[in-house]
Parts: structure tokens; sequence; C-alpha cells
């Protein structure tokens, strides 16, 4: 029996280890979440489905129309006795009676119709569905910039996640430093070679960092969480395939994959520049459309219609056809409103379009110089790294043979541990600013998709702090 649980535990142990690890969410994995899942994006994409579908609506006076009419009527009213019963063919000469012309019987008849109407000249239906398709172009163009914006957000948020994840594992390093700067000092306390305030400070030093270490771990919980709800997670715990990487990439990748962006670039069209202009448009078709609505209006009609006492399309048919011009020359001043409404709109609509190519060249000015700041930073943090660790260390050494004071071996800690912290956010900033610059000049944030092409793994960048031996 003790043989059997041995084995059985053997085999348990094996296929826990044997268990593939759970798959690490890619950039670019969050990417096509993000696209097709995202809150924005389905609220972007049902918009612009709305007004596609609204462009619809004209056609209605320009397609033809078919429909199908029945109806059972039965009255004493003389006129409608009589015309029902013509209708039916089913006058007799004592229909012409004058009591029974007068008062006539109750009558019944069934009728039924098919009815073809087609316009022929209706103006405002064509403008109005030449605004309306732009005003669809416009949508799209507007779901497009919201696609790519999302996109900048998935950047700050992935690696948002990816800097918290990293944060903790320094602060843990540095949680293990400070314990053993205390224990270091408690040992010399215990040899006679320091005061016990040093081992007292380097105690109250290890406690702040392990506060920080919780404030850390606790954004590492929210951050995966946050990137859940931009991918169009419910904001609960994230599902075990939403697993970042822990560590951001280096510096020489990032600047491999990026430092092209800090040069002048014209770019593309920008999405909301397009949705802009494409708006301008549906505003100049819909003031035409409105002033068209003084023009006449002309339509045909076709019918046939079938009239019986016994049933629906019964008796002999009949048909109707004819074309019909109508001109609205005064309708209350509505047509007044309508056309003042529209010129509004398109003066509303030519302030955007210049709004949003001043807005453009603004950004794009913009994000190029923060991207130049901080690629500037990162070679920055980047030295500090190295320097705070080798001052880091050598006042530990100085403190071994007691010429520092534990006020500076603690202070050359924190300074190390800030650098390090320091180092990440500054990749981190470089990275999302290389994304709203990619977006400025209208070229896709995506492509930093690049980024995961290498291991995440930069030397110096989370060396743990120096510990004492």
């Amino acid at each position: 029996m003790k043989q059997t649980l041995i084995v059985t535990a053997i085999i348990v142990h094996a296929t826990a280890l044997w268990q593939p690890a759970a798959a690490q969410l890619t950039l670019a994995d969050a990417m096509h979440r993000a696209d097709r899942s995202a809150y924005g994006n389905r609220i972007a994409a049902g918009a612009a489905g709305e007004k596609q579908a609204l462009s619809l609506a004209p056609l209605k006076g320009i397609l033809p129309s078919v429909r199908i009419e029945a109806a059972y009527m039965r009255t004493t009213d003389p006129i409608g006795a009589f015309g029902s019963t013509m209708r039916q063919r089913a006058i007799t000469p004592t229909d012409f009676d004058p009591g029974h012309l007068n008062y006539p019987g109750a009558i019944g008849n069934y009728q039924g119709g098919i009815v073809l109407e087609q316009p022929l000249l209706n103006a405002d239906a064509w403008l109005g569905r030449r605004a309306a398709l732009h005003a669809s172009d416009a949508s799209r163009a507007a779901e497009a910039w919201t696609r790519l914006s999302i996109r900048v957000d998935v950047v700050r948020a992935y690696f948002g996640a990816v800097l918290a994840a990293e944060r903790a594992t320094m602060l843990r390093s540095a949680v293990r430093s400070a314990r053993a700067h205390q224990a270091q000092a408690e040992a010399m306390v215990r040899q006679g070679m320091v005061t016990k305030s040093d081992a007292l400070l380097a105690a109250v030093r290890a406690g702040e960092v392990e506060a920080q270490l919780a404030d850390a771990e606790g954004g590492a919980a929210t951050a995966r969480r946050q990137l859940a709800v931009q991918l169009g997670g419910d904001g609960a715990d994230p599902p075990a395939d939403m697993a970042a990487p822990t560590q951001l990439p280096s510096a020489d990748r990032i600047r491999a994959v990026i430092g092209g962006d800090t040069v002048a670039n014209v770019g593309q069209l920008r999405a909301d520049v397009d949705a802009a202009t494409r708006g301008l448009d549906a505003a100049r078709a819909d003031a035409r459309r409105a002033r068209s609505t003084y023009l006449p209006r002309i339509n045909s009609f076709a019918r046939y219609d079938w009239n019986s006492p016994d049933r629906i399309y019964g008796g002999d048919k009949s048909w109707t056809a004819g074309i019909a011009a109508s001109w609205s020359v005064f309708g209350g001043a509505s047509e007044m409103a309508d056309v003042r409404g529209a010129s509004a709109r398109e003066t509303a609509a030519r302030a955007q379009v210049e709004g949003a190519q001043a807005n453009a060249r603004l950004d794009v000015e913009q994000t190029r110089t923060t991207l130049a700041v901080a690629l500037m930073r990162l070679a920055i943090a980047e030295r500090a790294v190295a320097q705070s660790a080798e001052a880091h260390r050598i006042v530990a050494r100085k403190y071994d043979g007691g010429l520092a004071t534990v006020v500076e071996l603690l202070d050359a800690q924190t300074v190390e541990t800030q650098s390090t912290l320091g180092f990440a956010q500054a990749r981190y900033a470089a990275i999302v600013s290389a994304a709203e610059r990619r977006r400025a000049v209208g070229s896709d944030p995506a492509t930093l998709a690049a980024l995961d092409d290498v291991p995440s793994v930069t030397a110096g960048a989370t060396t743990p702090a120096h510990e004492p031996q």
C-alpha cells in the first residue's frame, strides 16, 4: 500500500512538472484581442454600422417601391355602396332607382391591389443619398481613428502591466538587500564595531522598502486587471492566458525599434483628419439637399386592383397608371429652417476640419519632441543604473571596513533602487511615446509588436541591489 502511494505521488509530481506553462501574452496578441473585443472598438463599429444603415434611407426617393394591399369594407354610405357595386361590375338598372341610390342596403367588398411607385425626379433624395454616404465614410474614418487610439491605450496598458511586474521584482531584490544590510549591521553591533543606532536605521529602511514592495505588488495586480479591461474583459481576475511578460524590452532593443521615429515625418493622412474632411463633404451635400427642397418633384405610379363581394383578389381586375408633379412653394418656413440649419452645420464642419488639421500638426511636432526627450532620459537612466550600482558596491566595502556610516550605506542602496526603477520607467515612457508618435504621423502603433521578437532581458536593468556577503 505504501509503495502504491509513493508511486502515485511520483506520477502526480511528474505530471505537474510536465504540464506546459501558460502561454505568455504578446503585444501582437493583445492588439488582436483589442481589435476584436475592446469596448471602444465595438462602440465605434456599432456607430459606423448605424451611419451605413442610415445611408440607405434616401433610396426611398430614388428606387421603385412595390406593395400589396388587401382590405374588406362593408358600408351603407350611398357613394361607397354605389362605387363598390361598380368596382365589382355588378350594376343593374334597379341600382339607379332613386330610393335605392339614396338608401342602399349594406354591401361588402373585398379589395386587393398591387401598387408600383417609381420616383422620377427627386433632387433632395439624390443629394441626401450623397450626404449620407459621406457621413458613413466619416464614421468609418472615425472608427479607424478610434482603433488606432485604442492601440495606443493597449501599448500603454500592456507595458504598464509589464512595468508594474518588473517594479515588484526589483523591490523584492531591494528588500533582500535591505534585510542583508540590517543583518550585517546587527552582526557588527554584536562585535562592537558600530552602535545600535546603525541596526535600528537599517531596520527602518528595510521596513520602508517592504512597504514600497507591498504597494508595487498591489499595483501589479491592478495593472493586470486594467489590461484585461482594455482588451474587453469584465474587470474580474484576468484569465491565465492574459499573463504579460515580467520584464520590459532592453534599452538597445527599444532604440533599435523606435529610433527612427524621431525623424521629421510628413506621415499619412490621419484618420481623424480624414473623418473631419468627410464630415465636411457630408455637410456640404446636406446643404445642397436642403436647398433642393424648393425644386419640383416628379413621381410615377401604376396599380392593379381587384374588387369582389365574395373573396379577396376575386372579380375582374382594373389598372391605373399616372405621373404626378408637385412643387412646394412655401411649407410654413420649414424649408427655410432646414436650409439655414444645414448651412450652419456646414460652417461648423469646416471649422472642425481646420481644427483637426491644426491639432494634427501640433501632435506631430509635440510627439516628436516627447519621443526625443524620452530617448534622452533612457540613455541617462541607463548610465545611472551602472553608476549607482558601482557607488553602492564601493560604499558597502567602505562600511565593511568602518570607513562609511550606515546612513551612507543605506542612502547608496536607495539611490541604486531608485535608479533601477527609474530605468524601467524610462523604457516604458520611451515605448509609450513611440506609440503616440506613430499614431500622430498616421501610422499604426501595432507595429511596435516588433518588440515581441526578442527576449525582454536587459543587462543591468534588473540587477539585484548589492547584497553584502
